[in-house]
């Protein structure tokens, strides 16, 4: 494989497991009827479009030119560790019982 787009194939494959995580949060919310309760679907849905958005941009990268692989690479690292982020301050906060 190309040195180019090496982290792409590794995003790809975290971005689409942790979005497939996101959307079983997110129907368990509106199955158990609690989404209306909580800020928690809000917060998933935010980590949701990040993850889509990383996925997409990762497999840009690996099947665009040389010219933009990179910058789609690059972009996508920073969406999947901010998505990484929201759900683990998401975690956090229903962990100490900040979020009802």
């Amino acid at each position: 494989m190309d040195s180019r787009n090496d982290k792409s194939t590794h995003i790809l494959n975290a971005s689409s497991n942790l979005l497939g995580l996101c959307f079983v949060v997110l129907t368990s919310l509106k199955l158990f009827n609690i989404s209306h309760k909580t800020i928690i679907d809000e917060l998933t849905t935010g980590a949701i479009i990040l993850f889509m958005a990383s996925c997409f941009l990762s497999f840009l990268a690996i099947r665009g030119s040389i010219s933009k692989s990179g910058r789609y690479e690059n972009i996508a690292d920073y969406l999947f560790i901010s998505g990484i982020i929201l759900l683990f301050l998401t975690t956090l906060l229903f962990s100490f019982n900040l979020i009802h």
